[in-house]
């Protein structure tokens, strides 16, 4: 990663947003296991402490954005995750 702030602006000019995200513990599961993927991203959450967490209740917790190359995959990887969420909850 770019420890020079004018590079990294220049890399996350290259980032769209691609997921919305429901709530923390799944943008804490994404970025684990994108991490370990060595997918680059950045989240960001609509918490905003002079509204208190309004927009959270309307918008989804925040959104996540990576280069455009990894849009598929990021998609793949969520589709699983909030399957199993699904499934993990109609068992029990």
């Amino acid at each position: 990663m770019a420890s020079d702030p004018m590079e990294r602006r220049k890399q996350m000019e290259h980032y769209i947003k691609a997921a919305i995200l429901e709530n923390e513990f799944e943008a804490q599961l994404l970025d684990s296991i994108l991490t370990e993927r060595d997918i680059p991203h950045c989240l960001t959450s609509y918490h905003d402490t002079a509204y208190n967490g309004l927009y959270q209740t309307q918008l989804g917790w925040g959104y996540l954005t990576a280069p455009e190359t990894y849009q598929d995959e990021i998609e793949e990887i969520l589709t699983d995750l909030r399957t199993k969420a699904c499934e993990k909850n109609d068992t029990e």
